[in-house]
């Protein structure tokens, strides 16, 4: 078959599965009460909400697709991709019932088993290289580590039952704003009254800790491996888990605070099934329309291809509406902004309107990104040498998260220490998903569509030079050849490509420095911190202008957990005058 090669900047040849809105029947009007700048899937929330509050409420997305970064196209024509975020969890509970997901067409195809990682070795007697199967069954968990080591099968339901503890702690902090420190130490009686219910869900998550409170310490401070050594011995164990700990995340295992980034992935829930993770039916767009939807149907306004130039703000300094890129004014009483904090308050925010010195916070913020997203069509699937299938059948091992060139964790450090070379890992680790193996709606018959989440890759190449069509093209060789070695051919069933390095994903996506989460989530920029100190309740300098993205508390990968915290700020502070 012919190949047709694409890249991240073949933009033209691009659609959206219909997740468009009815702009070209209604007008944006001049005046609201609400005003969110960006459709990704936290501003939607908030939108959702607002609106359900009584807020008139209008959604403006710059691109021609809503979802932001949760948002499905068809890059190659018959292939529908999750361009960027891939897999669906910690969608909150009460978000998903509240909003009526699924009577507004969300459906999620759950994964089990969920992590499967290949041994790139030579088989023993002519059986198949080993390989590390992961999933909901304990008892399949704990036959597939004995391969590698008895005493770490007999461990891992105990790790298991230890991570869960800690993670189901935090969820008190997930559906609530951060402490309102000033409002506890300043003002009248009563707002400091109002200001202690926000000790409420810390209070919850230290009664679920209780004695474990040194553990959830260490985990969200240490490095993972310090945890996992202490646990396990035996590799690929130790590696599979450590992928997770630095997923999307400028980071070895072996740096502190690595730690955190497990029990995030851990949090996951889907369907009340704790660490869960899924496909969405026609790609991550689906729950961005199944929000969009929910949210016009409560009565929102949702456009698309409306980008904004700037925010409104009056003579005395509060938001006042948008200025869009034609110039027209939309007028409102709060502005809400789904865009990442440095887009904020460096492009949107008039200049003058902030300090001198809160702009020079916001140029502290960490957006490094190792992420290089790699949207793939094949015309058939992966065959891998350790779980061969004949007649190319899927096997349980193709739904889940499969980890190449992780079978130990000193692959990962190299492929970080590469890059801090400024150059791409020469021995990429790389998180493949195949969601067609559940969801035949995303490619044609006998096809497709594979993802490859790849890390390390730098910004800006060695010397400072900006990445070339050609480095992309260099770059996705190399990390086709590494498939390859698991799955020999791979590289000649490819139909497409779009390469997307974190420089593209900041320029499509409005992701800054290409970092998914709207941010390092390192613990100087979590919970209090998360954007900045004293600036963690999703205000800003800038009264009535407001955060409501991953930039915001809790972060990237809690979906909508932002967009209703957020929401709920802005109606309690409408309702205080």
């Amino acid at each position: 078959m012919a190949v047709a090669w694409w890249t991240g900047r073949a933009r033209q040849a691009v659609t959206s599965l219909g997740y468009t809105t009815r702009r070209s029947h209604s007008a944006v009007k001049s005046q609201y009460d609400a005003v969110i700048i960006g459709g990704g899937h936290n501003g939607l929330v908030a939108a959702a909400y607002l609106q359900k509050g009584g807020l008139k409420t209008a959604v403006l997305e710059r691109r021609h697709v809503l979802g932001g970064a949760a948002v499905s196209e068809e890059i190659i024509p018959g292939y529908h991709f999750s361009r960027c975020s891939y897999l669906l969890s910690l969608l909150r509970p009460h978000i998903n019932r509240d909003l009526e997901l699924t009577k507004h067409g969300l459906k999620v195809y759950m994964r089990d088993p969920h992590a499967f990682t290949p041994m790139l070795e030579e088989g023993v007697g002519g059986a198949p290289p080993r390989s590390l199967l992961l999933g909901g069954d304990l008892a399949m968990n704990q036959r597939e580590i004995s391969k590698f080591s008895e005493k770490d099968a007999k461990a891992f339901p105990e790790f298991v039952t230890h991570l869960e503890k800690l993670a189901g702690a935090i969820h008190p902090l997930l559906d609530a704003p951060p402490v309102d420190i000033p409002g506890i130490m300043g003002g009248s009686l009563t707002k400091r009254l109002v200001a202690l219910k926000t000790l409420i869900p810390m209070v919850k998550c230290g009664m679920k800790l209780g004695n474990n409170i040194p553990d959830f310490y260490e985990i969200i401070t240490a490095p993972i491996m310090k945890i996992l050594n202490r646990w396990f011995e035996s590799e690929p164990l130790r590696a599979t888990l450590a992928t997770d700990a630095v997923i999307g995340a400028m980071t070895s295992p072996s740096n502190p605070g690595s730690g955190y980034v497990l029990l995030h992935h851990v949090m996951g829930e889907l369907e009340k099934e704790k660490g869960a993770w899924g496909y969405v039916e026609g790609g991550m767009g689906g729950v961005s329309k199944a929000i969009a939807s929910s949210a016009r149907s409560l009565g929102a306004d949702v456009f698309t291809e409306q980008s904004v130039q700037q925010v409104l703000v009056g003579a005395d300094g509060s938001a006042r509406g948008v200025v869009l890129q034609d110039g027209t004014e939309v007028h409102s009483k709060v502005v809400l902004s789904n865009a990442t904090p440095y887009l904020t308050f460096k492009h949107l925010a008039p200049q003058g309107s902030l300090s001198p010195e809160f702009l020079k916070a916001v140029d502290q913020i960490d957006y490094t990104s190792p992420v290089t997203k790699i949207n793939v069509a094949v015309d058939r699937l992966p065959n891998f040498l350790a779980a061969p299938t004949p007649d190319g059948k899927a096997g349980p091992h193709h739904q889940c998260s499969i980890h190449l060139n992780c079978e130990s964790v000193e692959l990962l450090e190299t492929a970080y220490k590469d890059s801090l070379d400024g150059r791409p890992s020469s021995r990429p680790m790389l998180e493949m998903t195949i969601p067609s193996v559940l969801d035949s709606t995303l490619a044609p018959s006998g096809c497709h569509v594979v993802s490859l989440f790849t890390q390390f890759t730098p910004y800006h190449l060695q010397g400072g030079r900006d990445w070339t069509d050609q480095d992309r093209e260099a770059y996705a060789d190399s990390v086709f050849g590494w498939v390859e070695q698991y799955a020999p051919g791979f590289t000649s069933s490819i139909v497409g490509k779009d390469i997307l390095t974190p420089p593209d994903l900041e320029r499509i996506f409005g992701l800054t420095g290409g970092n998914i989460f709207h941010g390092s989530m390192s613990l100087d920029q979590l919970y209090l911190a998360r954007p900045l100190p004293s600036f963690s309740d999703y205000r800003s300098p800038i009264r009535g202008l407001y955060l409501c993205g991953s930039g915001s508390h809790p972060g990237g990968g809690v979906m909508g957990s932002s967009g209703w915290n957020a929401a709920q700020t802005v109606m309690a502070d409408l309702r205080r005058g």
